[in-house]
């Protein structure tokens, strides 16, 4: 009979220690695996969705707030900023490229973004249905928004005022979807895109209305036609590294505004989330140590039950080396299935979780797999063979004479 055999015939004769050993290792690889795929997503999602944007400018309030509603729409805007003084950084000589943005409405929780033709060669996007918007009340959709809302080209919708709640539904404007983007697989999956006119004229008295009709918005002039009009924030890009000392300094000092990195703050953010994460690790790594503790105790124990068994094997011809194979084999089933069974489980949990997130910006998916999962899997095997060495080397020296002689 092979060693494999033999070993899964010893592990099976105690189904309830092995089940115990194989839950606990199961349930430490599972969180590991949980905390390696979310933060993995997390960390690729922010850096997605804020690779080519050096600099947010917007209200004064939370740095982190305003990265967080004009980048990854996850907050509420920190307010807005008069388009007359955005104009004017817009231009400065520092700015390569600046992309207004103007929020305020959504679409059954789906954010509207009021902004111009920049924001489209900024996330270099691309149409797979339709074209992109150009007159006033024309949208353009983020494919995931036209599956989860079942919106196609030529469909109409009424945005509602706020960011989350369909309370206040600006019934006498409706957009009209004009295209559909090609996922992308960043934030832009999950917006509704427009010009700024379509979204002060939704804020706009019934006498102002008609001001802007077939107004395209690309961050427009200061004229006293916008001498009293707001948008959100500026995504700038910089046009030399000279910008990254001066610009900032010179908006905050300046203006009556604020800038926030998207770098320095995302980095702040994974490091608020890296403290849960840590402990969690931590957590998970104290259960694999009691695993592979319990491991060992299972196996030494059966060690001593078996030793006249094995004696009995060396008589009838096995070497000293296949009862250490055996030995290892066994740590070895018990560590594999139980690193196989969390990795499945971490996977399931997280796509339940995901099932109930309410942000589709921070959406987490369990279907995902990392290349790093390998690292888990090996870490399964290494635990298996350290909790299995000392009994397999005592197997390796063992007497079989004084066995055969006790028994």
């Amino acid at each position: 009979m092979s060693p494999f055999k033999i070993s899964w015939k010893s592990l099976a004769a105690k189904p309830l220690s092995s089940a115990l050993n194989i839950m606990l290792i199961a349930f430490g690889m599972g969180i590991l695996t949980i905390l390696l795929l979310a933060s993995t997503q997390i960390e690729e999602k922010l850096n997605n969705n804020s690779k080519d944007i050096d600099l947010v400018v917007g209200a004064k309030g939370s740095p982190l707030q305003l990265i967080l509603s004009s980048i990854y729409y996850i907050d509420f805007p920190t307010g807005n900023i008069p388009l007359k003084e955005a104009n004017e950084l817009a231009h400065n000589p520092f700015v390569k490229r600046a992309t207004p943005l103007a929020l305020g409405d959504n679409y059954n929780g789906v954010r509207i973004v009021g902004t111009d033709t920049n924001f489209i060669s900024l996330y270099k996007l691309k149409v797979q249905d339709g074209k992109f918007w150009k007159a006033d009340l024309e949208a353009t959709i983020g494919a995931t928004v036209a599956k989860n809302q079942n919106l196609k080209v030529g469909d109409t919708f009424f945005g509602a005022h706020g960011l989350t709640n369909n309370s206040d539904v600006h019934k006498d404007h409706a957009y009209k979807v004009v295209g559909i983007l090609a996922p992308q697989g960043n934030v832009t999956e999950n917006l509704i895109l427009t010009n700024i006119a379509s979204v002060w004229k939704m804020h706009e008295e019934p006498e102002k209305a008609g001001a802007h009709e077939h107004h395209d918005a690309p961050t427009p002039d200061p004229t006293s036609e916008i001498q009293g009009q707001e948008i959100t924030s500026l995504l700038i890009q910089y046009r030399s590294p000279m910008s990254v000392v001066m610009f900032p300094r010179m908006v905050n000092q300046a203006t009556n505004l604020q800038s926030a990195s998207p770098a320095m703050e995302s980095t702040r953010l994974f490091s608020l989330i890296g403290v849960g994460v840590d402990t969690l690790q931590w957590f998970a790594i104290l259960i694999m140590l009691i695993a592979a503790i319990s491991v060992f105790v299972n196996l030494y124990n059966s060690l001593k039950e078996r030793s006249y068994d094995l004696a009995i094997m060396r008589t009838l011809g096995a070497s000293r080396t296949k009862l250490f194979v055996i030995v290892i084999l066994e740590g070895l089933i018990l560590t594999v299935i139980g690193t196989i069974v969390g990795m499945g489980l971490g996977h399931l949990a997280l796509e339940l979780i995901a099932h109930y997130q309410e942000s589709s910006q921070a959406k987490l998916s369990g279907l995902v797999f990392i290349p790093t999962e390998g690292y888990l899997l090996l870490t399964g095997l290494a635990i298996g063979i350290f909790a299995a060495i000392i009994p397999a080397l005592q197997a390796y020296r063992s007497n079989i004479s004084k066995i055969l002689a006790k028994n």
